[in-house]
């Protein structure tokens, strides 16, 4: 199971950075969103989740789920969020001032 999770961690972050790398406003935008899904899916797994512990701790049970991996990950998905917003409404704004959407649309050709 750790392979599978492994392989699809990196095919996640290598098609986030292939992304990125494209010239185009919206492949870095959706570049961006998949490294960042890459990242929380590693904190996430990273924190031994197991499915027999309970995310509470009850009366006579012995081990419980540590909420730290989960708090990063819904905090960084709001940050990502936010973030994805604001870079989209860029790209609009310098689509429409530019004309096109390529990324190096300001430099002299």
């Amino acid at each position: 199971m750790e392979i599978i999770v492994s392989a699809a961690l990196g095919i996640l972050a290598a098609s986030g950075i292939y992304l990125l790398l494209r010239p185009t406003t919206f492949s870095v935008i959706l570049g961006l969103t998949l490294l960042s899904y890459a990242v929380n899916a590693l904190i996430f797994f990273g924190g031994r989740l197991n499915a027999a512990s309970p995310p509470l701790v009850l009366a006579g049970t012995s081990g419980q789920a540590d909420p730290l991996p989960q708090a990063l990950v819904l905090t960084a998905i709001v940050i990502g969020f936010g973030m994805t917003a604001y870079l989209v409404a860029l790209a609009l704004k310098a689509k429409g001032e530019s004309g096109t959407d390529h990324v190096d649309a300001g430099k002299d050709q």
